[in-house]
């Protein structure tokens, strides 16, 4: 416990900060190169982190989640945003654009198989992968699941979630005039990829307000403005691969194709008060899993950060230390 708060937080679970002991930028095609980094134990079980988003970007607390002395700790930031470069590029930038980095980033790495783990968008993210590249992946742990479906996108980009938020509904669909607000997708869209610089920040912040108050089940109400570069990079990417169905085949592409890795064991993590992917995706992905195994955790959100939900993926982390 916390004393001096008086309640546990997220970094009482989390193994101490570490820094990296190896970065680079890597070219992976395309006019993209990315920032790769690891830390821990250079001899130790390989696993990816699979940040969110898209468009989300790593950062130092996602190393924090695995014990340093056992784990070869991998991250990565995606096409176009955080370190990577170009910043908020949307072009040549594809879920299979990142499948095949995720290739590339193990072969330069001279990894053979890993654990990946990913949440939200990382959780996307890792199941196509899997999916892709199924005798790569030891294990796969996901939290807070995101299915890249067309009712998940209703739902919180059509008024589902809005409804239990309708003053933050409204302030996302203030900027938007009424005869555009049948496809929110598409109006800010025309907003956030307009060239006008100013305009495509204003409407980013507007975006990322919406998501990041309704991340935790902490939260109460808007907090302040994210940095416009990241909140641009964040947006845009979103809007994207949303606009593009993820640039997946069919609607529902990830559960049709669940057979390729019904073999490889996973733990799905999940707040049972998730506003943003809510928990029945991720209950429809384990009973299309037989290797899955399913954590919903209480009084718990959609953010990485929230204290049961740290406290669980650390204990799913310590019980993998020797998987492979």
């Amino acid at each position: 416990m916390d004393k001096a708060a008086g309640k546990t937080t997220a970094s009482h679970f989390l193994y101490p900060p570490i820094e990296p002991f190896d970065q680079r930028m890597l070219s992976v095609g395309d006019g993209h190169r990315v920032y790769v980094e690891q830390c821990g134990n250079p001899d130790g079980v390989p696993v990816i982190v699979l940040h969110g988003g898209p468009g989300g970007g790593c950062s130092p607390a996602m190393r924090r989640y695995f014990d340093p002395s056992h784990y070869r700790i991998v991250l990565f930031d995606q096409r176009g945003c955080g370190r990577s470069r170009p910043h908020a590029s949307v072009e040549a930038n594809t879920t299979w654009h990142l499948v095949r980095d995720i290739e590339r980033i193990r072969q330069d790495l001279d990894v053979d198989r890993w654990l990946v783990f990913g949440g939200s968008w990382g959780a996307t993210l890792a199941l196509v992968y899997a999916q892709t590249h199924p005798s790569r992946v030891a294990h796969l742990v996901l939290r807070g699941v995101f299915l890249m479906t067309q009712a998940e996108l209703d739902w919180f980009y059509g008024g589902g979630a809005g409804q239990f938020w309708p003053d933050m509904w409204a302030r996302f669909l203030g900027p938007i005039p009424e005869d555009e607000r049948g496809d929110l997708l598409a109006a800010y869209a025309r907003r956030l990829f307009s060239g006008d610089h100013a305009i495509e920040t204003r409407f980013a912040r507007a975006w990322a307000s919406w998501e990041n108050t309704l991340a935790s089940i902490a939260n109460d109400g808007p907090g302040g403005d994210s940095p416009s570069e990241y909140a641009r990079a964040f947006a845009r990417l979103e809007n994207h691969y949303f606009v593009n169905g993820g640039f997946l085949e069919e609607d529902g592409w990830i559960l049709s194709n669940m057979e390729r890795i019904r073999h490889i064991p996973g733990t799905i993590v999940q707040g049972r008060y998730d506003m943003i992917c809510p928990p029945s995706g991720a209950y429809r992905l384990h009973e299309a899993w037989p290797g899955s195994r399913l954590v919903l955790v209480p009084r718990a959100g959609h953010a990485l950060s929230e204290p049961g939900i740290s406290a669980e993926l650390v204990r799913t982390t310590d019980r993998l230390r020797n998987v492979i």
